[in-house]
């Protein structure tokens, strides 16, 4: 006897007809025609069953604070953080939660169960912190909510950046961000870069900076990463965000450096929709795309995996928590569209993202947690071209979101009623 099976789902590995029992918070049977009872069934009728969506780079503190204190006139990074620096000061704990609440709510209907945030402690009363500490206490049974002590303005560049950092690591933030082409010059940079990673090596933490967010190919402070994560020992256990100043760097120094950051297991982290956004503003034509280079660091065996970054702040006026959304906007960028890229598409927003994260029990296998997502397509690509409906969002074995299926009608005579969510004009099917 079972809590909950899903029957007939089709798996993004590409296995189809496949039912998923579960038990006590846990998958314990993953197979064809399961032969037992449930206390709940759904059936899928061969829609994808994922695990769920996981966004490895976010800024909750800032979520959901667009027009606060004015709107980013120019849409540039420089104006969204001077705009950030305005609001910070003012904002409240209670505002601050609030909105965190909010997007949390947001993510969970549409499968986004597992999120890792970047928390600003440039302000020394570090009201961002514990407003997001308490956010991710609140949000605990529904999603799990990594922080990163990150240094907006610049660990040297701000007065009392450096004790302010080490407070929010104090009071329980589980990760060592920093910002090192922010600093005042690349020598404070990269003596920044080798300072955090000492502090996460001493601590037993995580590294994830924002490295290298800029159209400069001389901004180089992933390889200092890389190197420092060596001497550190801290192999897969540091993320560089961005590293967008790969796009324009020449192809002799990447083709050194990417065997490097392979070597220090670097976990990468673009994010395609701000990057495309806030990059290349200083070019007029041709305009550089701006992400750094996907296609590259796949083949070279790194782990990349995509965040969304920004919805609704400062940065970005856009965005809707859905990851799809994400990966839809890579596939153009990195001009990614063949079969096995959108797969590999899919993985960056799933399972490689569920590895930088260190995420435990995460999957559709026997032993892991019963947390899935049933979406209206067929499969990966279909989910990618369509960004579908959730049908059911389920955390360890409990329903926490639904919706209904798209179903659009047709009035035209001599042509079909209705339209499955634009599944039903699919070529081969």
């Amino acid at each position: 006897m079972f809590d909950l099976i899903v029957r007939n789902a089709n798996l993004p590995d590409g296995r189809t007809g496949i039912d998923i029992g579960v038990q006590r918070g846990r998958i314990a049977a993953v197979e064809r025609d399961l032969q037992a009872q449930a206390g709940e069934e759904i059936d899928a009728t061969g829609r994808l069953v994922s695990p769920p969506f996981v966004d490895p780079h976010f800024h909750m503190d800032a979520t959901l604070s667009l027009g606060l204190p004015r709107m980013n006139i120019s849409g540039t990074l420089l104006e969204g953080i001077a705009l950030w620096g305005e609001l910070r000061p003012i904002v409240t704990k209670e505002e601050l939660v609030d909105r965190a609440l909010r997007y949390c709510d947001l993510a969970v209907t549409q499968g986004l169960l597992f999120i890792r945030s970047h928390v600003d402690t440039s302000d020394p009363r570090l009201v961002t912190v514990e407003a997001m500490i308490e956010v991710r206490e609140r949000v605990a049974p529904y999603v799990d909510l990594q922080l990163v002590a990150f240094p907006q303005d610049g660990y040297y560049r701000s007065p009392g950046a450096i004790d302010a950092l080490n407070r929010a690591l104090d009071i329980g933030v589980d990760i060592v961000g920093g910002i090192p082409h922010f600093e005042r010059t690349m020598g404070d940079g990269t003596a920044s870069v080798e300072a955090l990673c000492r502090i996460a090596a001493d601590r037993g933490l995580p590294v994830d900076m924002h490295c290298d967010e800029t159209d400069d190919p001389l901004s180089r402070h992933i390889e200092t990463l890389a190197a420092q994560t060596i001497r550190f020992g801290l192999q897969g256990r540091v993320a560089g965000s961005h590293l967008t100043s790969m796009h324009s760097m020449d192809n002799y120094y990447v083709s050194k450096l990417i065997p490097l950051m392979a070597e220090a297991e670097i976990n990468v982290i673009p994010n395609p929709l701000i990057n495309i956004m806030l990059q290349g503003r200083h070019d007029t034509y041709p305009k550089r795309r701006g992400m750094t280079r996907v296609r590259e660091l796949m083949d070279a065996g790194l782990n990349v995996s995509f965040g969304h970054d920004c919805v609704m702040d400062p940065w970005y006026s856009m965005g809707s928590g859905d990851m799809l959304e994400v990966g839809h906007m890579a596939i153009h960028v990195a001009q990614m569209a063949g079969i096995e890229d959108k797969k590999k598409i899919f993985d960056a927003l799933t399972v490689n993202s569920a590895r930088t994260m260190g995420l435990e029990g995460y999957g559709i296998e026997k032993g892991c947690n019963a947390d899935l997502v049933i979406l209206q397509a067929r499969d990966t690509l279909e989910a990618l071209r369509l960004k579908p409906n959730r049908l059911a969002v389920i955390r360890r074995g409990k329903i926490v979101a639904r919706s209904a299926p798209r179903i659009d009608e047709l009035f035209l005579d001599g042509r079909p009623a209705q339209i499955d969510g634009g599944l039903d004009y699919a070529p081969g099917y």
